[in-house]
């Protein structure tokens, strides 16, 4: 029984240190509230707090959300340095099959981020989780 305490213990501390390195803010985007392209744009800029004067189209979401950890004020998140944003995509399937150009742009998009982001010598900022 102390043994297997132990090494529980051990692995939670693993756990922990491991975390610390990969600290990543969660944003999720309902994709139910899209139907087009404007409803994708209301819902990226309640979801990732853009200003009231975001374009509306997709290259001001890449420039919304390619300085994310200089704190630009495009966005509610500020990341710190090695911090990522984790977008989990609710309703990933459906939201494919109903609207695939806004879903393929969305994941094309992402890219470009992390891109310029690498280009710059620093980690990629976002990841997509399906949900």
């Amino acid at each position: 029984m102390r043994k297997t305490k132990h090494i529980i213990a051990t692995v939670i501390a693993a756990l922990r240190e491991s975390v610390k390195g990969n600290m990543m803010a969660t944003a999720r985007l309902n994709t139910l509230n899209i139907s087009d392209w404007q409803s994708f744009h209301e819902e990226s800029r309640q979801t990732f707090g853009f200003p009231d004067f975001y374009g509306m189209n997709m290259d001001a979401w890449i420039d919304c959300l390619t300085y994310l950890d200089e704190g630009d004020g495009m966005s509610r998140f500020h990341l710190a340095e090695g911090e990522g944003l984790d977008i989990e995509v609710s309703d990933s399937e459906a939201f494919k099959s109903r609207l695939p150009e806004i879903y393929d742009a969305l994941v094309r998009c992402t890219s470009f981020v992390n891109k310029r982001s690498v280009d710059a010598g620093k980690p990629p900022l976002l990841s997509l989780i399906f949900l």
